[in-house]
């Protein structure tokens, strides 16, 4: 796996575990399985690799990570998103939901 670039600029291994950790947070008490967790695990980290960097900025992990979440569970999404992009206020959010019901 190739290496992860944060926003400070800093850059560590790619930590499984912690995306894992994100994923069930986010899908927390919601009606996915444990076989379809895995399964968005695998793909999310596959897709990382086809990006055949030696480093990839978390921004884009994080995009993959919503996309994945988005075709999974919508309220996954929503609340990975709402963490993910450090929404400041409620309208913020509310434009988060919009665009995701346009798609």
């Amino acid at each position: 796996m190739p290496r992860v670039i944060k926003s400070n600029g800093k850059n560590e291994p790619f930590d499984e575990a912690k995306l894992r950790r994100s994923l069930m947070h986010a899908l927390q008490k919601r009606p996915v399985t444990q076989e379809q967790i895995e399964t968005v695990l695998s793909d999310i980290q596959l897709q990382i690799r086809r990006l055949g960097e030696r480093d990839v900025k978390s921004q884009t992990i994080g995009e993959i990570v919503m996309q994945s979440l988005f075709a999974l569970d919508h309220v996954a999404y929503v609340r990975f998103a709402s963490v993910y992009q450090d929404f400041q206020d409620v309208e913020a959010f509310r434009r988060q939901i919009e665009q995701m019901q346009q798609r």
